[in-house]
């Protein structure tokens, strides 16, 4: 299905931009001597929710029969 593989998409770009903001937040909260803002933490804490929530709608899909598995071919 086109849907699942645009979820797909989505959700990888979410993971990717919320791994941005940690090292944003790593960079900055790192360079002068304030107390940390909590931010990095919070957009790690984002990118492990999007991939769980990633994870079971994949093994969710494959259990309804969205998407079924390719596979490499086992030949000899």
């Amino acid at each position: 299905m086109r849907v699942m593989k645009y979820v797909v998409a989505l959700a990888f770009a979410g993971i990717l931009a919320s791994l941005g903001f940690a090292l944003y937040f790593m960079l900055k909260d790192g360079r002068d001597g304030r107390a940390k803002s909590g931010g990095m933490a919070r957009a790690l804490t984002v990118r492990i929710a999007l991939s769980v929530i990633l994870f079971l709608c994949i093994l969710l899909a494959w259990k309804l029969g969205y998407i079924q598995p390719g596979g490499l071919p086992v030949t000899r």
